[in-house]
């Protein structure tokens, strides 16, 4: 599989979390083109404001490989990761990141985000990501549109 396979499987994790009431993001975590885990956003099933798909998809990768240490990994995240996730792609030493939608287009849906994006993050942590952003935007942005049209949302 390729990037654009593993962005949508961060689409398709997205998408069941929304058919489960869940708000329209995604992540998949992925090492030497096999994905450890792949995770969408739960914060309303488990009432824990910090369940997002980053965050998910980082302790279950973390589990699975048995280290806090996710070097050599790619994280895929349907939109751009908040501060509190890049913090924990930062910690957990993830040195790629592809977004797909960005946080403007997260706070347009809606969304009460942080305006601080990802390259800023990196230069304030003193980082050398490599960082890929509106990868398959489209296709990610239409996550908020699936997510509006659902009846009984929570947000």
């Amino acid at each position: 599989m390729d990037d654009k396979g593993f962005m949508r499987l961060a689409i398709k994790k997205a998408r069941q979390g929304i058919a489960k009431g869940q708000t329209p993001f995604g992540a998949c975590i992925v090492k030497k083109g096999k994905v450890i885990a792949c995770s969408h956003n739960v914060v309303w099933k488990n009432k824990d404001i910090t369940a997002h798909a980053e965050i998910t998809a980082i302790r279950a990768a973390c589990k699975k490989l048995k280290s806090i240490d996710l070097s050599g990994c790619t994280i895929y995240s349907t939109t751009e990761p908040c501060p509190m996730c890049f913090s924990a792609i930062h910690w957990a030493r993830i040195p790629r990141i592809f977004f797909g939608a960005r946080i403007e287009d997260a706070k347009k849906a809606g969304f009460h985000e942080m305006e601080i994006n990802d390259k800023k993050m990196m230069r304030l942590a003193g980082d050398n990501l490599d960082i890929l952003g509106g990868f398959l935007r489209d296709e990610n942005i239409a996550l908020f549109r699936e997510w509006k049209r659902k009846k009984g949302r929570p947000y």
